[in-house]
């Protein structure tokens, strides 16, 4: 069994394809990567937000290339990848929000759908390839409600534009793994993961970046579906699953190639009223409290858990941060960006943190 770390011995001098880069968890993968010596070239639409993570922490330093493109432009992308020739590549570009995904579903499917569609074949020109990881989400699975935790083998599915979309870039996935590279020496997986938690986070219709805009700013808190139960965890954690899936992909065979589950722990699966009360409780300064609005009568799902024993066991992946750890270190991050400390730097104190955990 592997040790279960992210080795950096194994990341230096790796060129990584990254799609999605200049959104909140590419940001933090980017300077994950870059800590590790690894060389990143980006391919994203510009910043989603303002402010924004990765202009905050000049993520774009520490690239070797920052290409602002869209996955959509088959050819566009596929020139950039040649002149890149990486030996990873990680998928993460996306129109990540279910309720904009009832506003523009064309968009949602046009980036999720036909995005992967190209990310895949362009993939296939690149002579150095090595390891293909499609990041989606725990969304894509077929939602019953359930109170146990999806497995990778259950169905998949999706009630709204968004989750279906994703639901579908996992089935391409799969008929690009077995029609194209099943056979080569190109390992393809996907991985799907909860809802990310962390500093740096400015995304819109996010529970997390809505209640530090409200508290930053003393605003009274407005919610929807307070008992809704996600699978929260901080970004470093799926972030930490993608980068050992992608080490094992590298130096073993095809058995890795695979669908892969990185959530939190089976207790760190709560409701969006227990976050909020939590983080209140830990905010140290006043507040107005927050208050149950009706902002939108569209489905969302209530309840959403991960199984995530197939990574524990073969991958020796398990979360490190209890969600109450998480909370912590995410109003950490925000109360000192707000004193004004360097963005980037609290990044990588924070790695460097999550890393030395692993090793106790």
């Amino acid at each position: 069994m592997n040790s279960g770390m992210v080795e950096h011995s194994f990341w230096s001098g790796k060129k990584v394809f990254l799609t999605g880069h200049t959104g909140f968890k590419g940001s933090w993968l980017s300077i994950w990567l870059h800590s590790m010596g690894a060389k990143v070239t980006g391919y994203s639409l510009s910043a989603p937000t303002t402010p924004s993570l990765f202009e905050l922490g000049n993520v774009e330093e520490v690239l070797v290339d920052s290409v602002i493109g869209n996955v959509t432009n088959l050819e566009i992308l596929r020139d950039t990848m040649q002149d890149a020739n990486p030996e990873i590549i990680i998928h993460m570009a996306a129109q990540p929000l279910v309720r904009k995904s009832y506003e523009d579903p064309v968009l949602t499917y046009q980036t999720n759908v036909m995005g992967t569609v190209n990310v895949m074949e362009a993939a296939r020109t690149c002579s150095s390839l090595r390891v293909i990881l499609n990041v989606t989400t725990d969304k894509c699975y077929e939602n019953q409600e359930w109170h146990w935790g999806y497995r990778e083998n259950e169905p998949l599915g999706g009630y709204d534009p968004y989750s279906s979309s994703k639901a579908c870039s996992e089935l391409i996935t799969s008929a690009y793994r077995s029609s194209f590279f099943e056979s080569s020496v190109v390992k393809v997986a996907t991985a799907r993961a909860g809802n990310v938690i962390g500093g740096g986070d400015w995304a819109e219709d996010r529970l997390i970046p809505d209640l530090m805009k409200a508290l930053a700013n003393g605003e009274l808190i407005k919610i929807r579906n307070p008992e809704a139960v996600r699978p929260w965890q901080h970004v470093l954690e799926p972030l930490s699953g993608y980068l050992l899936l992608c080490q094992q992909l590298y130096l073993e065979g095809q058995e890795y190639a695979q669908a892969w589950n990185f959530g939190p722990q089976d207790r760190d699966a709560r409701s969006v009223q227990w976050i909020v009360t939590q983080m209140l409780s830990k905010w140290p300064h006043q507040h107005p409290g927050y208050q149950v609005v009706n902002l939108n009568s569209k489905h969302e799902a209530n309840m959403l858990k991960l199984d995530c024993s197939k990574a524990s066991h073969e991958l020796n992946w398990n979360p490190r941060w209890t969600l109450e750890q998480a909370l912590d270190v995410t109003i950490q991050w925000f109360e000192e960006y707000l004193q004004g400390k360097d963005v980037r730097e609290l990044c990588k104190r924070q790695i460097a943190e999550y890393e030395r955990e692993g090793l106790s």
